[in-house]
This record gives C-alpha cells, structure tokens and sequence, in this order.
C-alpha cells in the first residue's frame, strides 16, 4: 500500500481545520517552513464549471524533483506554479529528452477525491524512460507526487460532473549536454488544469484518415509517450481541422493500410458483439483508458480483439470510437477516406456509450470499482 507522505497527511489535516482562509503546506519530508507556498483555501476556485473546455488554466501548485544521471530521485516538493529554468544547452531542448503522462483527479458526489489507476502511468513512464535513456521515478514517488498536486490545487477541482483536474507529470532532460547522450540531470514536474471535454462539445467526432503522415514508425518511439511524439503531428491536424474534422486517423508506415492511432488517442471498431482494436506492437501507445475498456468491454459480454486492423474494415464497421485519458470515450460519426465518407451510429444506446457509463461511473465513485482501479486521496 502506498502511504501518504508527511506533506500530505499533514496537508489534508489543515484542509480539514476551519483555522482561516489560508495556511501553510510543508515540505514533502518535513514540517511546516517560512520559506514554503502558502495554499489557497477556497472550496472552489473562480471558474465556470459549466462551460469548462480543454486548455490550460493556470492553478496554484506544481511538484518539482531532480536527479542526476545513474542516481535516484531527491524527495521532492510542492512550490508555487510558475517557470522552470533551464540551460539552453538542456538535454530536452536539444535532442527532445522528454516524456509526459496524463491522468485526471475526479470530484465524487459524496465529496471524496478520486486517482484513476495512477500506478499504470507510472510504470508506462518507467518504460519510456528506459527507451529514451532517461532516469526516472519510482512508482510510489511518482503516485505520491500527482496525490499531493491534486490536494494542493483541490479548489481547481470541478464539481462532481463539471469536469476533472487534469494532472500532466513531465520528465525533462534538463542537464546540459553538447553531443548526443543522455542528460546528465533530470527534472521531474507534476502540474495541473481543470478540464472538461478535449473535443468541442459533445458531438461524435468526424476523422480524416491521413495516408500523406504517419505518426511512428516500427523501431522508434511510437510506442511510448515521448513528446518527440507529438510535434509531427500538428501540421495533419491543423489541415484536416481546416477542412473541418475533427482530429487524424493515421496508418502504418509500411503497409499504409492498416490503421493505427487518432493524433491523441486509440481507436475501437465495432461490429456485431466484436469490438476490435489495433494491437500494440511498438509503434501504437498502449493507453491506459484503452485497456481499461478492453476489460470493462470483456465483463460485458463483448468479444474483444487486439490485431492488425485494416482500413477498408473500419470502413464497414456499425460502430467506430476512440479512448484515451483526455477524451475519455468518445464516439465517431465518420470516418473519410481517399474521398469517400461513411457515417456510423449515433445515439444513447452505442456500445461505446454503455462502456463510457461505466468507466466514468467508475471513476466518481458511482459504481463499484471491483478492480481496484480507483485511488482514493485520504
């Protein structure tokens, strides 16, 4: 079991106080100072919950940790939000030493603050971490470290249904280095955003399946969550935006026929009682919403399979949706491709709606977790 930290324990202790409207946090290993952060103690922050879209909204808080190459990380701390500094010669500015993770802190109707399976970010950036030569955090530090940014900044919270705080832990070569080769320091940082849906509205989703980019490569990084990643697909998303869809389906770049990832998420087809899915094979991200799914998807009677996915079938597909931490699960109205559009099912009753009930049910607390996927913050 992972225990809360003494800056936790003790941070929830003077949450719980009706003191004032301010107090002190402490250091993550140590009792209250002079020099550290005062929290804000508003219930809510000054935000319309109703109308919350996905952009960043500056809060209160972040955590900070170092190390320096082939060493552990220092325990680290909650400080202000604010810049970070960095050498112009920083690995991550140079040769794009970097990877990030997302996961969200959840408000329950009963009140209770809720993590959804932030272990699995943890070893997912274990693993990239190792791929891009980088130290990295252990499980228990990089969980504690998005607990205490979550109860730190707990007014950005939404209201239970308004929304999540979305929570962006960052690894950064920031040690300076001239040649190719690994940092010589690392910087580990946690910040946060309330946020409601990625993609405007409600709206199924229209993709474009782009056979001009590709989004990785077999043997690159495709695989894992580097920010090198994602650069590269801007210029596909901003085209296809302008033509007025909403994201870019992408194919393999060998065949260029099978079907991959959505710029910022996975992808599931349905047809019958199959619901299928490209499988991870290094060039696709293994998202942690995406394997949620696959076992809500299996304990409802679903045949799930994980396999390479042509496009011609997500053409005849009945059903079409896309999963990810950002967007959740989210339906698709149409796909086009090579000029030709075809539109799916839309409505209450989809499959991929009974899937996000449940997830998200899950995830405040609605209904019951039996697998002890949810981390309550006490």
């Amino acid at each position: 079991m992972i225990r809360p930290s003494p800056f936790l324990h003790r941070l929830l202790q003077i949450s719980s106080s009706k003191v004032g409207a301010r107090c002190f946090t402490a250091h993550a290993s140590s009792a209250l100072r002079e020099s550290e952060p005062m929290v804000r103690y508003e219930e809510y922050a000054d935000v319309d919950w109703n109308n919350l879209g996905f952009g960043l909204t500056r809060t209160d808080y972040m955590y900070k940790a170092k190390c320096t190459l082939n060493n552990t990380f220092e325990q680290g701390q909650v400080t202000d939000y604010g810049n970070v500094e960095l050498s112009p010669a920083a690995g991550v500015l140079n040769y794009g030493q970097g990877i990030f993770e997302g996961t969200k802190a959840f408000r329950g109707q009963d009140g209770r603050i809720l993590l959804f399976r932030p272990d699995q970010n943890a070893i997912r950036m274990q693993i990239g971490a190792e791929r891009m030569c980088m130290e990295s955090p252990s499980i228990q530090q990089f969980v504690d470290a998005v607990k205490q940014t979550a109860i730190a900044n707990k007014r950005w919270i939404p209201p239970s249904g308004k929304g999540s705080l979305y929570l962006r832990p960052l690894l950064i070569g920031s040690g300076p280095t001239l040649g190719i080769s690994p940092a010589p320091e690392y910087t580990f940082l946690v910040y946060a955003s309330p946020v409601g849906n990625y993609f405007k509205g409600t709206a199924p989703l229209n993709l474009y399946v782009n056979t001009e980019y590709h989004r990785a490569t077999r043997g690159g990084a495709g695989g894992v969550k580097s920010i090198t990643n994602y650069a590269p697909v801007i210029k596909a998303m901003l085209r296809a935006k302008e033509q007025g869809f909403s994201d870019v389906l992408y194919l393999d770049s060998v065949h260029k026929k099978y079907i991959e990832e959505v710029s910022s998420c996975n992808i599931f087809l349905v047809k019958g009682n199959t619901i299928s899915t490209p499988a991870t094979v290094g060039t696709i991200l293994e998202g942690i919403t995406r394997k949620s799914i696959i076992d809500i998807a299996r304990d409802l009677g679903y045949k799930v399979e994980e396999r390479l996915v042509a496009v011609d079938e997500l053409m005849e597909a009945d059903e079409v949706f896309t999963t990810g931490t950002a967007v959740s699960v989210a339906s698709v109205g149409s796909v086009t491709y090579n000029g030709q559009r075809v539109e799916y099912k839309t409505g209450d009753k989809l499959v991929s709606q009974k899937l996000y009930k449940t997830l998200v049910g899950i995830q405040v607390g609605k209904i019951e977790d039996k697998y002890n996927w949810v981390v309550e913050i006490k």
